[in-house]
């Protein structure tokens, strides 16, 4: 299927219709110039700590090789189980230099769904906060890991400072439930470890296994879309790209400083934060914990932001904490929103508040993530998702894989270098997905205009997306069909003014007794906080067709009263 690329004639002066790739062996090669080139900038800070592009370099070659002391074969995967600190991009530049594979997971999840990740993509090592330490306690046994480093909020902070950030964090908000790791070791420890080991540099290609970033795709089982470091190096090329002439029109900036509030396990921050951000020498300001969020407007008070990334419920709750006005937005170049649709009326607030327009963007962690973009310098909100980037092609299919005309809605699916290799040991899956000649088809329906910006009406799948996450109702349906007082269930997303969506479970129940706080609970033990129902309905019986499939659809259709 061949695409005109008629949408070009709408890009934005000064970006590149296409991008090359090879100008990087690997995403490696690109992370070692950046550390280079930058050396004496300051690449991090979190918590009022600096990391320069020398310490990450140095820092990362050290944890590096001590991977590389603990026999792990190249193309190993080693998980990392963090939030926003200072150890996570020393552990994924070091994963990446040591010629792994880095597999990013939530810290919030349940042992459920953590052994089901830790299973599924076979890591051998993991890098994990304290704070989340129990968790994984509960499940190493049934998994293939065999070397632990856990890290802790002050150990890079240094001196008294880092003390004491560890003694609140431990002693008086107790944020740091009781666990038992054998043989695992510090994150400090690791660093002094490694200071008599010498880093092998491995040859990596571009075609070699970068990361395999789990998602639930266009179905509801978890799986590793596995990106390679051609996929993510281009994803960056193709931002930066994007971003430039925007960037330059701003030459009196010396560093751009990046708010890095989104989680970096999360495709949308990797890509855009770690990535871009390191390739141009940016500064990450990283937000452990981005739902405080009169600690976050705090933190941003402090620097003068030039790149803002979020999604449109992070951009709604700073924009109703009363300080957020009161900071500094003279620096503001580029608002990205991402992850789940911006909504007209926080987009409306948030430029009347700082004068920056957001441009919203679309992508998902199968296409490493970015594959449309409204102009990086927009004045007004579109409601669109943009035009396809560089080296992008986009095409309106029908239910036959056939194009569609112009204006004619179709499932989106999208052709080019940052579209993953497949999912993870699924080829199955994989085969769903692709077509045969290389379009990812995201599950997404949308209608292209004629001067080829895209606008997402509806979604193929009965995936919910929640605060810009996606909850697959077959997980959660699978889930508490298991508790022992359910008969049957059904579990659709419903309009939700803070997250977009929000889960709503209909359930038939085979004991008269059960409460709605018996299976909250239950339900609060098995997932983490954005899988959880908001609402629970129970019914005598649900819809089904004539062979007995539950229909959603029907439910969704009820218009129900969440």
């Amino acid at each position: 299927m061949a695409t005109d690329k008629f949408w070009l004639k709408s890009y934005p002066a000064g970006v590149p219709a296409e991008i090359d790739v090879t100008q990087y062996k690997s995403l490696v090669h690109l992370l070692e110039e950046a550390f280079k080139k930058f050396a004496d900038r300051n690449a991090y800070v979190c918590m009022d700590k600096f990391m320069t592009y020398r310490e990450l370099d140095a820092m990362s070659s050290k944890v590096a090789a001590w991977l590389q002391s603990r026999g792990l074969k190249p193309g190993a995967r080693v998980a990392i189980m963090m939030p926003n600190v200072l150890q996570y991009p020393v552990a994924l530049a070091a994963i990446l230099r040591a010629g792994y594979v880095v597999v990013n997971v939530n810290p919030l999840y349940t042992p459920r769904e953590l052994e089901h990740q830790l299973k599924d993509s076979g890591a051998e090592a993991i890098f994990i906060l304290e704070n989340f330490a129990t968790t994984l306690e509960k499940v190493i046994a049934h998994t293939d890991v065999k070397h632990v480093v856990v890290a802790s909020m002050g150990e890079l902070l240094g001196g008294l400072k880092g003390m004491i950030v560890n003694l609140v964090v431990r002693h008086v908000k107790k944020l740091v439930p009781a666990f038992s790791l054998p043989g695992s070791f510090t994150f400090k420890q690791v660093l002094s470890q490694a200071g008599s080991m010498s880093f092998q540099p491995r040859e990596m290609k571009l075609d070699d296994i970068a990361f395999l970033q789990y998602t639930g795709g266009t179905t509801g089982v978890s799986k590793g879309a596995t990106l390679s470091h051609r996929n993510v190096v281009a994803n960056v090329l193709q931002n930066h790209a994007w971003l430039k002439p925007t960037m330059d029109s701003h030459k009196d900036t010396e560093q751009l400083v990046f708010v890095c509030a989104l989680p970096l396990y999360h495709i949308f921050a990797l890509t855009v934060c770690a990535m871009v951000g390191t390739r141009i020498g940016g500064l990450n300001l990283l937000i452990p914990n981005p739902r405080d969020i009169p600690g976050f407007v705090k933190e941003l008070s402090k620097y003068k932001v030039n790149v803002f990334p979020a999604v449109n419920t992070l951009y709604n709750a700073i924009l109703n904490n009363p300080d957020f006005a009161k900071t500094d937005f003279s620096g503001y170049i580029v608002c990205t929103g991402g992850g789940m649709a911006v909504q007209k009326a926080v987009a409306d607030k948030w430029k009347a508040v700082t004068g920056c327009a957001i441009a919203e963007g679309y992508g998902l962690s199968e296409t490493s993530p970015v594959a449309t973009a409204n102009h990086a310098d927009a004045t007004e909100f579109t409601g669109m998702i943009g035009l396809p980037i560089p080296s992008t092609e986009i095409a309106i299919l029908d239910d036959d894989g056939n194009p569609v005309p112009l204006g004619e809605s179709g499932e989106i699916a999208i052709r080019g270098p940052q579209v993953m290799l497949g999912y993870w040991n699924r080829p199955d899956e994989t085969a769903k997905v692709m077509t045969p000649d290389g379009f990812f088809k995201s599950g997404d329906v949308g209608v292209m205009d004629e001067r080829g910006f895209t606008k997402i009406v509806d979604r193929k799948k009965d995936m919910i997306l929640v605060s810009g996450f996606n909850v697959y109702p077959t997980e959660i349906e699978g889930v508490v069909a298991g508790h022992p007082g359910v008969l049957e269930c059904a579990c659709i997303g419903v309009p939700d003014e803070h997250s977009g969506e929000a889960v709503k479970l209909y359930v038939v129940r085979k004991d008269p007794s059960l409460t709605k706080e018996e299976l909250m609970n239950f339900c609060k033990e098995e997932f983490t906080g954005y899988k959880k129902p908001k609402y629970i309905e129970f019914r005598t019986e649900l819809p089904k067709t004539n062979v007995g499939k539950i229909l959603r659809r029907v439910l969704r259709d009820e218009k129900p009263a969440a």
